[in-house]
């Protein structure tokens, strides 16, 4: 993943990841989640950040993902 053709729009839990990784989905966007909690535990290292996630999404798609984010946390919190 170049960072350059990537952003993140996105930390939280997994299931707020879930969630919003779906609606992405489902409007035509494949995002990349970063799991480094995952990553450290199979590779043998204890971590502190279980369940803690990232969403990346490419530059091309970026404001339409913003806006689905946006979205998705206002149905959250009502």
């Amino acid at each position: 993943m170049n960072a350059s053709e990537y952003s993140k729009i996105y930390e939280g839990n997994f299931v707020l990841i879930t969630r919003i990784k779906n609606e992405l989905e489902n409007n035509g966007i494949i995002p990349i989640i970063k799991d480094e909690g995952e990553s450290q535990r199979l590779a043998g290292y204890g971590s502190l950040n279980q369940g803690f996630q990232e969403i990346y999404v490419h530059e091309d798609e970026l404001d339409k993902a913003i806006a689905i984010v946006e979205q998705v946390k206002a149905e959250m919190e009502a």
